[in-house]
Formats: structure tokens, sequence, C-alpha cells
């Protein structure tokens, strides 16, 4: 299937319905095959899986619910290669081999090697995962290649410079983190479509955020629509699908409640208007009034720090905690790969000499140091 013809509403694996919330393999298969069941009957098909997901389940269960159950033409497969577990070449095939065997399919439409990022780069060029994905492709394994993202525009420009091979890029893109400094989800949708790739959107409601919103944000959204109002799963969905080079959107839906509303508004997809635009710019403001540090990312204090603390990307951090109350280690393990850690901080107050804000930088540290190192 060309994924420019199917429509834009893809379901992702990640959070499927459990009969034990404690334990992320008691997917409910009986919820999950009606919302497979629903899913397709209103004309749709992408879905996504990945070898970790749900505690190495997801694939088995989307073979259950789906593979067993449905012609082999009448759905969109993606997967993706656990690049984090490979430790020599000849581990690629044997995890492929493995996620066909999961899955009961003989080829994936999409195949991506997982959340390719700076730090797991440099091993996927040292055992060759892109000359893999070319072979799979050669040989009709699968049908398009890529990867999937969580970093900054820099490495996303960096990788599709280096691999112009690749078809698809899957990134996190939502209104919220549109301008953020974290994910820069504006910038690296640009890099991507600056190289000509097909993009396929993640964590659109950024895991459930954008679906609960706060009182103030909520206020917003229900004056807009009105007794009108759908979900506001609905405008952050729509905000991503709206994007013109995006071709699916992912949505991790875990009810069958939240499958039924997803593929309502879907199903006969209109893209955002541009009063809904400025909704979404309203929102995002409401949601960014809760940041904790003013920094505007000069990086003013990082040309004068002795241990090289990238200062403005832990605030960036800091602050994405205060609007959401997520941490997210990743990115931490990926800036301290070539930067000190906030614990780092000898106090010599430089930085401070060099803001243009006037933060009380090394005391913002101490905080970020006590959240994400335990210090």
């Amino acid at each position: 299937m060309n994924l420019s013809t199917i429509k834009k509403l893809g379901f992702g694996t990640m959070r499927l319905p459990l009969t034990d919330p404690n334990d992320p393999r008691s997917v409910d298969l009986a919820q999950f095959r009606q919302m497979v069941d629903l899913y397709l009957s209103r004309g749709f098909c992408y879905f996504d899986t990945a070898y970790p997901y749900h505690g190495e389940y997801s694939e088995d269960t989307v073979r259950q619910a789906l593979v067993e159950r449905y012609p082999r033409d009448s759905f969109v497969l993606a997967d993706k290669m656990p690049i984090l577990r490979v430790k020599a070449p000849e581990d690629y095939d044997r995890f492929f081999a493995e996620q066909l065997r999961r899955c009961g399919v003989s080829c994936f439409d999409v195949y991506l090697l997982h959340n390719l990022g700076r730090d797991r780069y440099p091993n996927a060029q040292r055992f060759g995962a892109f000359p893999f994905l070319q072979r799979l492709k050669a040989e009709g394994l699968v049908k398009s290649i890529g990867f999937s993202f969580h970093d900054d525009a820099e490495t996303l420009d960096q990788i599709l410079t280096d691999h112009p091979e690749v078809d698809v890029v899957q990134l996190q893109i939502n209104y919220l983190d549109w301008n953020a400094a974290v994910a820069q989800s504006g910038r690296c949708y640009e890099v991507a479509v600056r190289h000509g790739k097909q993009v396929i959107v993640m964590e659109p409601v950024k895991g459930g955020i954008l679906a609960n919103l706060p009182a103030p944000a909520m206020k917003l959204f229900t004056d807009f629509y009105g007794a009108s109002a759908s979900s506001p799963a609905s405008l952050a969905i729509r905000f991503a699908a709206s994007l013109e080079h995006v071709k699916v959107v992912l949505s991790g839906m875990s009810t069958l409640e939240q499958a039924t509303d997803n593929t309502a508004y879907m199903q006969d997809f209109a893209p955002l208007s541009d009063p809904e635009r400025a909704l979404t710019q309203r929102i995002e403001e409401a949601l960014n009034r809760a940041i904790r540090v003013p920094c505007t990312g000069c990086r003013y204090c990082m040309e004068v720090c002795p241990q090289s603390i990238a200062i403005p990307d832990y605030f960036g951090l800091l602050n994405l905690h205060a609007v959401t109350g997520q941490k997210t280690n990743m990115y931490y393990q990926r800036y301290t790969m070539n930067h000190g850690k906030a614990s780092e901080c000898l106090q010599c107050g430089l930085c401070e000499k060099n803001c243009p804000q006037r933060i009380a930088i090394r005391d913002m540290l101490k905080e970020f140091s006590a959240l994400y190192e335990g210090v």
C-alpha cells in the first residue's frame, strides 16, 4: 500500500488495554480484537509495533488480534529493530527473524531502526544497520525503510545527510513540542521535509498530556468549541495530521472508547482551520506559563562554563517537567554525552554573570540535579 493513499490515523500498539495494570504483558486480547475490528471497519489500516513494547509481547498480540484474523493485504504493518540490543552485526538477522515469527508475517511494510539518536548512531554505523535495511528492502522482506527518532534537529540532519537511502522518518510531533527546545518537533519536521522524507508522527498527544488538559487550557478548548466539542485529543491529532508531509499519525489507543473517538473524527479528516491553529498556540502558551526557568536558550552561559554544562538544555528539561510532570531521562543521557552533568557544576558563578535574564543558574542546576540525578 502507498502511504500517501491511506487514511492518516495509525494504530500504535505501545499502550494496549491491560487486564492487570501492573503487568505490561497482560494485554486484554478480547478488547484489543474489538478495537482492531472497529479501526479496520472504518477504513484505517496502519499498525505500528516494536520488539520491546508490552514486555516484548506487543508483536505477539498483533499477530493474534490482527494477522491471524485478516488478509495480509488489508493492513499496513510497521515494526522496529531494537538497535539498543544489537551487540554485533549478526544480531540484526536474529532479531529480524524473531520479529517475523512473532508477528506471523513474511514481510513488513515499514521497517525502522528504533529510537535512533546521537548515542545509538555510532553503533548503528559500526554494525552496518543501514546496509542491513537496504538488503532487507532488496530482498523484498520490507517495503519502506527508515528510523524513529527522539533527538535534536542537528543530529537528524546529520543522519539523513549520511543516509539519503531511507524512505521514512518517524518523529515526535505535537503542538506543545513544536517550538520546544527539547523535542524540537518543528525543526525536526523541517529537516525531514528538506531531505524529502515521508514523515510518520508519534506522540501527537504527548503521552496523553494533550488529551487531558489542565483546567486553564481546557477552558480555552471548551470555550472555542462549545457544546460541539470533541475530545482535546482530536485537536492534537488533527494538528499533526494537518502537516503537509505527514503520512500517518500514530495514536497509542488503550481502550475501545479511545478507538471509537479517534476513528470518528479522523474518518473524514479535515485539516485544522486558521482559528484552530491559533487555539493550539493559546493552549501551548497556557501550558508553558507553568515553566520553571525563564531561559531563552541564548547559550551565553555555556560560553564561560568551565565544565561545559548544557545549561539551557537542562533547563528545557526542567521546564518540561514543570509543564507536564514528566521526566525524560533519555534526553538527559544524550545531552551528557558531550557535556558535563548538572551535578558537576563548580558553583563558580561565571554563568550567572553572563546571563542576560539574570537567572539564578546555580540554584536551578541544584534543583535539576535533585530531580534527575537524586543529588
